[in-house]
């Protein structure tokens, strides 16, 4: 098993996570209703995608 040979700082190490964060939602407005759907799903409020019906 590998041992660190030097101590690693607070701050490298917090430099190294600052990546982890969780990234917000995109959202896209469907072009037939207008609600926010997610980018490239049909929409839950009227089942249009690229302006044809998909789901009942």
């Amino acid at each position: 098993m590998g041992v660190p040979k030097k101590h690693k700082t607070r701050s490298g190490r917090d430099q190294r996570r600052s990546h982890h964060a969780l990234k917000g939602v995109s959202l896209a407005t469907c072009s037939n209703c207008g609600s926010a759907t997610m980018p490239h799903m049909p929409c839950k409020n009227c089942g249009y995608y690229k302006g044809k019906k998909v789901t009942k």
